[in-house]
């Protein structure tokens, strides 16, 4: 008992001078091997395993030689601090004397235990043995890490029951110094204290081996729950409902709660029905009935209008709640900021409300890594009634399976269930001619598109006014190609119902008709493209037509995608996706509520983008909307465009395999930085002195170089964050170098990213 009081009041003095004096900082500080991120992060991980292992050994022999010399009695005054809070009773004379009696063996015991103790944490802090133990054992994973620390943990035993290291005789002389000697006079007693010191020896190793967690995978079981997550939750956690119960629908929350707990809702469901009390709380009435078919169909409430509560399938991680999808992870870079590298990339609509321009060769992975995804992510938040996605791409483009998506158009195919309109579902002849004549004509630098749309206007309102509806393909082109029969029947039909105003319109195409720079011959051209016998059935515009409008898109969360028969009508192709562009820019602008995010997605924007739809692509961030092209190379887009293009985007992403003249126009793009450089220059060094001469001979001899001096010039200089060369020959095979930027402006410098969406 006197060997533990003594033992408590040593340690009562001692604190006050151990907080003062800073003795636990000191401890945890780390080792300059490994230099915390805060002080040097450029350099923190930089050490190889060499000096690792080299520093762990010089610290261990350096604890072997001082539990040496403490063994021995070399160290003097080693009993002193023993002394000073025990009896002098205890001891004999001198400050080199030992212990005279049992309690002074028992303390001695028990201080060499505790120096031994204080010693081995010394040792593995300096030699730094924890990020030695996870560099080459932990990271090796299982079942090696397990196996290491059983190794590890026997020897450890073999060495406590040996008497080699100071753990059975102190606890053992401490249990008597509290309980009494006569403690041990039963053998079951002491067989229950030897098993308590090996479950103390072998407690760490489990630890750090995760016996636990190997044995609970070994008998397929899961490992077990942080102590964090094994409370219950609280009454406002969001798996609670709190917005429900503040509101008094306390039986609904109860109601959502279970579902979600025994696994009827997914991630899909709970967005859905947030976003739908979001809305319902900006409309009184609408409280009620949402709270009451909570009650009747638990998380199916508030359906997607397809019915639809999940994908079929997902190729990649989402986070439904806050519409991210993870597209790759940042990699170990010099060019990726330090607090980046090792972290996840994600899109989400703050940053698709940018537009994202994707640029990098065939087979580089831009629809299967990329697109594939966020049409995923769009396709989800349209689910739970946040977004409307137009996802448009070849017949062969793998962006999602059929029942992925509410409305499928392929144009060309006889099976399609959906036909196309080519005017957007507007009933406004100049509007309709605008947008037309953009896709139509939009790329031909040597044609005003404005003189286009004139044209068209001319056309298209005389036509609607006589017979209710836009004309079709044939019929526009007859009336571009100004074939008389056509003109004569629709000018009998505006004479027939006064349309007076129309005759005039009709007037004048007429006098324009075969005049220089008239683009009526152009435009009938391109109306050919789809004049072909494999559109026969599409582009329907008659009473009984029901083609499928982009303007649908910004009244309801829907999916749509529209397939383009790409290998044989090439340029009919393009020409339908730059109107779908032209249209979906045009629409999304005009809408009056902006509270579901569109976005369209061009699996292949070549020839595509002109300068009316860049400018269209610019406004999309102000109304909730964003698009997403992916091109081959930048020389898609006529050159002119290039810089505007650039600009108009928040996102762009080059993957790798781009050239050099793509890179370079990326580069600009993405500005300069300041970096430090450091300039070494050699100068050689002149001795005056003899015997420093015949030195620096006999080293120049021995080395075949002259003895130098470096002078390093540190200097701050203004250098392109990635360079057109860097770009183009140093970005590996699945990787792309993105640069992100918010709807509010904030902003990521370019990272390169190894893509695994």
């Amino acid at each position: 008992m006197g060997v533990a009081v003594y033992v408590l009041i040593g340690a009562a003095l001692l604190w006050p001078f151990a907080r003062t004096g800073g003795w636990l900082e000191f401890l945890r500080k780390p080792s300059p091997v490994a230099t915390s991120p805060e002080a040097n992060p450029e350099t923190s991980e930089s050490v190889s395993d060499r000096p690792l292992l080299v520093g762990a050994l010089i610290s261990l022999l350096s604890a072997l030689l001082l539990w040496s010399l403490w063994l021995n009695g070399y160290l003097p005054y080693r009993l002193v601090p023993l002394k000073l809070f025990t009896p002098g009773e205890w001891w004999y004379a001198g400050i080199s004397g030992g212990p005279r009696t049992i309690e002074g063996r028992d303390a001695l015991t028990v201080y060499e235990g505790i120096l031994f103790g204080l010693l081995a944490y010394g040792c593995g802090r300096i030699g730094n043995f924890a990020e030695l133990f996870r560099r080459r054992v932990a990271e090796r994973g299982q079942p090696f890490l397990a196996l290491s620390a059983a190794a590890a943990a026997g020897l450890v035993q073999l060495l406590v029951w040996k008497e080699m290291l100071p753990v059975v005789r102190p606890i053992l002389v401490l249990i008597a110094s509290v309980a009494g000697g006569e403690i041990y006079q039963s053998q079951t007693v002491v067989n229950v204290i030897y098993a308590l010191i090996t479950v103390l020896v072998l407690w760490p190793f489990a630890r750090l081996g995760r016996w636990r967690e190997l044995i609970a995978a070994r008998r397929g079981g899961a490992a077990p729950a942080p102590a964090d997550d094994a409370g219950p939750a609280t009454a406002t956690s969001a798996d609670q409902w709190p917005d429900l119960r503040a509101a008094g629908w306390t039986d609904a929350a109860d109601t959502l709660t279970a579902e979600v707990r025994i696994g009827r809702m997914n991630d899909v469901d709970v967005a859905r029905l947030r976003h739908a009390w979001t809305l319902a709380t900006q409309r009184s009435d609408q409280l009620a009935p949402l709270a009451e078919a909570v009650l009747r169909t638990g998380g199916a409430a508030a359906p997607h209008p397809s019915g639809h509560r999940d994908l079929p399938r997902r190729t990649a991680r989402h986070d439904v709640l806050t519409g991210q999808v993870r597209i790759g992870r940042c990699t170990d870079d010099p060019h990726n900021p330090y607090d980046r590298r090792g972290t996840g990339l994600a899109l989400e609509p703050t940053l698709l409300g940018t537009s994202l321009l994707a640029v990098g060769p065939p087979g580089v992975g831009k629809s299967a890594r990329l697109i594939r995804p966020v049409v995923e992510a769009l396709a989800l938040r349209a689910l739970a009634g946040q977004a409307a996605v137009l996802a448009v791409g070849g017949a062969g483009a793998q962006l999602g399976p059929d029942d992925a998506f509410d409305v499928v158009v392929r144009i060309g195919h006889p099976g399609s269930a959906h036909d196309l309109d080519l005017y957007g579902g507007t009933t406004d002849p100049d509007e309709a001619a605008a947008v037309l004549a953009e896709g139509l004509v939009g790329d031909v630098g040597s044609l005003d598109s404005r003189r286009a749309a004139t044209v068209l206007a001319q056309l298209l309102g005389p036509y609607r006014a006589a017979h209710g509806h836009f004309p079709s393909v044939p019929e526009l082109r007859e009336l571009l190609d100004g074939t008389p029969a056509a003109l004569a029947d629709l000018r009998a039909s505006l004479e027939a119902a006064g349309h007076h105003a129309m005759l005039r319109e009709l007037d004048a195409r007429s006098r324009q008709a075969g005049g220089p720079g008239d683009p009526a011959p152009a435009l009938a051209d391109r109306v050919a493209l789809l004049d072909r016998p494999a559109f026969t059935e599409f582009f329907a515009t008659g009473p009984d037509a029901r083609p499928f409008s982009l303007r649908a898109l910004g009244q309801y969360p829907l999916r749509v995608r529209v397939d383009l028969p790409e290998r044989g009508h090439a340029e009919a192709s393009r020409l339908l996706t730059r109107l779908l562009l032209a249209q979906f820019t045009a629409i999304a602008a005009a809408r009056t509520d902006t509270t579901l995010f569109v976005c369209l997605v061009l699996d292949d924007a070549t020839h595509a983008v002109t300068a009316e739809t860049v400018r269209g692509i610019r406004r999309l961030r102000s109304v909730n909307a964003g698009a997403v092209l992916a091109l081959r190379t930048v020389d898609d887009v006529p050159e002119a465009l290039h810089t505007p293009l650039l600009g108009a985007v928040g996102c762009t992403a080059a993957f790798s395999g781009i050239t050099t003249w793509d890179g370079k126009r990326f580069a600009e793009a993405w500005g300069k930085e300041w970096v430090e450089t450091r300039e070494v220059a050699q100068h050689t060094v002149f001795a005056d002195q003899p015997f420093t001469r015949a030195l620096h001979a006999l080293r120049k001899l021995v080395t075949g170089k002259a003895v130098t001096t470096d002078a390093v010039t540190v200097r701050q200089v203004e250098k392109e964050r990635w360079s057109a060369s860097e770009l183009a020959y140093a970005v590996p095979a699945g990787h792309a170098v993105i640069r992100v930027t918010t709807v509010q402006g904030e902003h990521a410098p370019p990272l390169l990213v190894h893509l695994d969406g």
